[in-house]
Order: structure tokens, then sequence, then C-alpha cells
């Protein structure tokens, strides 16, 4: 028993010690709109995403969150926005995000009312900046400019 213990520490320390992988969406529509999702613990706009899943790829875990938060389907990926990795740029955990453009289809709507208010189409010009969550402003702001965000 004393074995399994050590083993189930060494594990433990090494998966507290790593911050997690986490992937953002930002999803334009065929007309040209950005989704974004209101979360309900906080009642801020951000992007699609979350936590990246074992054995999925960026692709994969960008598709998942985006239909398990919006019921959109994810059509064409189009690039990479930037990888985010400040330890503070999450309140709940640190988690590198990597941000990724894609067209989606399909109507948007709230699928995980757990963590969704509410789903909704913005023009590029109307985009909340001032009321994201995480960083997902400067994800924006990077995507906007056409740099690779990097921090």
């Amino acid at each position: 028993m004393n074995g399994f213990w050590r083993v189930l520490r060494f594990f433990l320390k090494r998966f507290w010690r790593h911050p997690f992988v986490a992937v953002s969406v930002i999803a334009l529509t065929a007309g040209d709109r950005l989704i974004l999702v209101q979360r309900r613990d906080t009642g801020q706009w951000s992007l699609p995403g979350g936590m990246m899943d074992w054995g999925e790829t960026i692709l994969d875990t960008g598709a998942r969150e985006l239909a398990e938060e919006t019921g959109l389907t994810l059509t064409c990926f189009e690039g990479l926005v930037g990888v985010y990795s400040d330890p503070k740029r999450d309140p709940r955990v640190h988690a590198v995000c990597i941000a990724i453009t894609a067209r989606v289809s399909g109507e948007p709507q709230v699928m995980d009312i757990k963590e969704v208010r509410a789903v909704a189409a913005f023009a590029l010009s109307d985009v909340p900046l001032a009321d994201l969550a995480h960083d997902h402003a400067q994800q924006l702001q990077d995507y906007f400019s056409g740099r690779l965000g990097l921090t």
C-alpha cells in the first residue's frame, strides 16, 4: 500500500504543478458576425471554448466546446490567433489558452445552461471589448490587428 501512495503523490504533485490547456474559438458566421457566449458565473461575454480533454487535438477541443456551448458546428479552421499563458489570465486556474479562428454554421443557441446564460452574434464593430472575460479582449485585439498573440 505504501507504493500506491507514493505513486499517487507523484502524479498529484505533477498534475497540480502544471497548467491546463484550453482553447478559445473566434467563431465567425457566414455573415462575418462574431459568436460570443455570456457566462453564467460572471455575466461577462466570452469566446466559446474550454479545457482540452485527454486524447483531443486543438481543433477537436474547439469544435467540441463550440458545439457544447452554442450548438454551432466548426466548418472551417482559418488560423492560429495566439497562445496566451499569463498565469493570471483565468482566475480559476493556470491555463495556457490557444486561440483559433474558424468559420461556423448553424443556429446559435444556449446548449450548456449551467455555464452559458446567452449566445449572441455580434457585428465586428459591436463586440463588447470592455466586458469580456479572462483575456479575450486581448485575443480579439490580436485577431483584429492580424498579429500573432503570445503572452
